[in-house]
């Protein structure tokens, strides 16, 4: 490129007095990629934020990687957990007894997943010693039949600490009458919020030796969770534990949860490519801008002909023209976004604030702020597409400049 190209490109960017106009079109093509690249960078911040949100309150309950038995029944646990551990990417195990059944309370019936835990063991595998917002994880003692709730469980019910909760389950007792259901009182010695719907609406917790009693599986358990160091592994934990573990089952997170994620990552990849159309939009405009410049310019155009210049000279000085609104607009856009989405926990308060109103209520949202997590990965691909688009902008207006005959242009000068 040679050097006058560069300079009048440059100098182009800025239309002469008589025709503002086409300075004012600039700015507009400029800040729509401005704006354009900031909305994108935030919202992707923000739909990051509430994936991982949504991801740590999920894994806050359930566990890594699970492993069962055949019939949701597995007999020798304590070897299976020992083995288990020898994994060096296993941190922790802790047995569980899943059952499903009906709590009763006064005239509130409400249908709950009951699960036997040792509170000790499960504290390693799971967030849940810390989600207790009335009483302790081990409250929870054998043979006391103490039964910790769910905070909407718990409203539902309308129970609280001291309560006696009846538990019915499908385990049914054989009686001159027939096959009756089995229950069994309890007393809520707690209750929890996971802030997720999910589990406090429908989750209960009991002491593992209850549950066993409850479910008449003697020693057995239904299964062992497994804390692993780095989450994101987790499928190759599973595909590693399977060989060693070929005669149970073993999920993980990434395929027991699949349609929270799948729906966030879908979400996250439509309001991508909803947004880069204003982008795109604003990166477009660049093409009446220069067609505009290219009209004003034509004596110019021809006079640089007549020295010498060559078409693909003109060609290089109309696209140095837009892609240098296209990089200063994508710079532009970079720097507001990173700062808004570093910043929305300040912006979103002053937002409220101004509004007078409570844009995430924590009683419908179970979260007090935005969440935002900006990733470096998204702003690069951010940038990149913006400055293509730019670019791909200026081609048309800079080769029909390149084309202008000069005679033409100079005939009513």
């Amino acid at each position: 490129m040679k050097p006058y190209e560069l300079l009048i490109g440059l100098r182009y960017t800025h239309a002469k007095r008589r025709n503002n106009f086409i300075s004012f079109i600039s700015f507009v093509s400029m800040a729509g990629i401005v704006l354009g690249v900031a909305a994108l960078i935030i919202v992707l911040s923000v739909m990051n934020g509430f994936q991982e949100e949504l991801r740590t309150r999920i894994l806050g309950v359930a566990s890594h990687v699970e492993i069962s038995g055949a019939g949701n029944e597995l007999a020798d646990w304590h070897t299976a957990a020992e083995r288990s551990k020898t994994h060096p990417e296993v941190i922790a195990s802790a047995p569980f007894v899943m059952n499903q059944g009906m709590l009763a309370l006064g005239g509130n019936v409400r249908g709950a997943v009951i699960r036997g835990i040792l509170p000790d063991e499960e504290a390693k595998v799971t967030d849940l010693a810390s989600s207790m917002r009335i009483g302790q994880l081990d409250s929870l003692q054998p043979g006391e039949w103490g039964i910790i709730l769910g905070r909407e469980l718990a409203v539902a019910l309308g129970a609280g600490v001291g309560d006696k909760v009846t538990v019915i389950t499908p385990q049914g007792n054989i009686t001159p009458a027939g096959v009756l259901p089995r229950m069994k009182q309890f007393t809520v010695t707690g209750i929890f919020s996971a802030g997720m719907f999910e589990y406090d609406s429908g989750l209960a917790l009991i002491h593992l030796q209850d549950a066993q009693k409850l479910s008449r599986l003697g020693d057995a358990v239904s299964g062992l969770r497994l804390k692993i160091h780095d989450i994101f592994r987790a499928p190759w934990v599973t595909l590693d534990l399977s060989s060693k573990f070929p005669d149970y089952y073993i999920s993980d997170w990434t395929t027991s949860h699949a349609n929270f994620f799948r729906a966030v990552a879908i979400e996250k990849r439509m309001m991508f490519l909803i947004l880069l159309l204003i982008v795109a939009v604003a990166a477009f405009n660049i093409v009446s801008t220069l067609v505009m410049a290219v009209t004003d310019k034509q004596s110019d155009i021809a006079i640089l002909r007549t020295l010498g210049a060559r078409p693909s000279s003109i060609m290089k000085i109309f696209i140095i023209q837009g892609t240098f609104i296209g990089v200063l607009g994508t710079l532009a856009g970079v720097i507001l976004g990173v700062l808004g989405a570093l910043n929305l926990g300040t912006i979103v308060p002053l937002i409220e604030k101004a509004a007078g109103m409570d844009l995430f209520p924590a009683d419908v949202y179970y979260i007090s702020e935005l969440p935002s997590k900006l990733l470096w990965s998204d702003v690069g691909v951010i940038a990149g597409i913006s400055f293509a688009l730019a670019l791909l902008a200026t081609i048309y207006p800079s080769w029909k400049a390149s084309r202008l005959n000069p005679a033409e242009s100079l005939r009513y000068e």
